[in-house]
């Protein structure tokens, strides 16, 4: 047994340590949210499971569909001087709820690049569910190695073609401070080495590692996750070497459907994720976006019920024209751009807290590493040594 209080320090939007029991309560929380339904038993693979839109879908699966399956993500243990990291805990919570509704959902902790990592999670599902019907694919990471010619790629948040300037949203000492950021210009190579890690290459990998085990279930869907976002956020994400590896994502589900696979990439809307808040003029956006919208703002967890419900055909898939679904419709409302883009361009030092729900969106960063969750007892010590399901 290893107890301590523990405290959020850091810097910006980085915190050195995760709260367990903060972070085990916010899975509660996100599952309480889910209506329960009871079709015919399906097996899925969610690959990033303990994060972001990745974790929200692990658990409205759960709870609203009682899935089998296996989560995988890559998460770090406890030591003797840090917690583990938030998405260990809250992995550890997800697979005490996934059996509490009874459930066969086992969590694998490795890279999910590796072929090691396919090899062991393939065996899994031959073992012990013989195939599966869905495949949710939500990876979010800053480097890759290819593990067929060793070569590490790294991504980059950059411009394409020309530099771009963006209002950004920081934090000092708790307090909102607006900032401009500029954005270099990123190289061929940076675009390209962005596009290994976040495009199609390994989604694309692991649906042709299943189909060869002849593990796809007839009627196998397969979705990645991804996001468009505001023509505000287009120069740093969309029309940005992000966004490169975004188009190549859409691009691999044309090329993977075929031969049986169903696969499309969902469109998700804005939300406060790890990934996301690294990411320049994100903050102040969704900031600006839930200052317009309130609690019209859908939340991952809603948006992963939708997905859910479309997946299993429980309500019909709402496909754009490029064949993509849209969970993201309700942001990218006309009227409600327009709102965004007023506050946006008004929004300086002196009337940021007014125009912007800084103090929301703060407190929604804190709670990616289990501070800030509704009854958490911060005071009392915790147990850090949670061991991993």
């Amino acid at each position: 047994m290893s107890e301590r209080v523990i405290k959020p320090v850091g810097r910006g939007f980085l915190f050195l340590d995760s709260h367990p029991a903060g972070c085990a309560q916010l899975v509660r929380d996100l599952a309480a949210q889910v209506d329960r339904r009871t079709p015919e038993r399906r097996t899925a693979l969610v690959i990033g499971s303990s994060s972001g839109y990745g974790l929200a879908t692990t658990i409205a699966g759960l709870a609203r569909y009682g899935i089998d399956g296996v989560g995988v993500s890559f998460e770090k243990a406890p030591t003797a001087r840090r917690t583990a990291t938030a998405g260990w805990y809250r992995t550890a919570e997800t697979a005490a709820l996934a059996a509490e509704l009874g459930s066969s959902f086992s969590f694998v902790n490795a890279d999910a690049f590796a072929d090691t990592t396919k090899t062991e999670v393939l065996d899994l599902i031959a073992e012990r569910f013989g195939g599966i019907d869905h495949l949710i694919y939500s990876v979010a990471a800053p480097r890759r190695v290819d593990p067929r010619n060793g070569e590490t790629y790294q991504s980059a948040i950059k411009a394409i073609g020309a530099a771009h300037t963006t209002k950004s949203l920081a934090f000092d000492d708790g307090q909102p401070v607006l900032q401009e950021v500029g954005i270099e210009v990123a190289t061929d190579d940076e675009i390209a080495q962005t596009v290994k890690v976040m495009g199609g290459e390994d989604w694309a990998r692991w649906v042709e590692a299943l189909s060869e085990r002849g593990l796809l279930n007839p009627g196998f869907n397969t979705v990645a996750l991804t996001y468009i976002g505001s023509d505000l956020t287009g120069p740093i994400y969309r029309q940005g070497s992000i966004g490169a590896a975004k188009a190549d994502l859409e691009q691999t589900a044309l090329t993977l459907s075929k031969d049986g696979v169903q696969a499309m990439t969902s469109v998700n809307g804005a939300a406060v994720t790890q990934a996301s808040s690294a990411i320049p003029g994100i903050g102040l956006y969704v900031s600006l976006l839930h200052n317009v919208l309130g609690d019209e703002l859908q939340s991952p967890i809603q948006q992963s019920i939708a997905l859910w419900d479309q997946l299993t055909g429980a309500t019909p898939l709402d496909l754009d024209d490029e064949g993509r679904i849209r969970l993201d419709r309700w942001e990218l409302n006309d009227d409600v751009q327009s709102a965004v883009r007023d506050r946006w361009e008004s929004a300086n030092q002196d009337n940021i807290t007014n125009v912007a729900d800084t103090a929301w969106f703060f407190a929604e960063v804190r709670r990616l590493y289990g501070f800030d969750v509704p009854t958490t007892n911060y005071e009392s010590p915790t147990e850090v040594d949670t061991p991993w399901p």
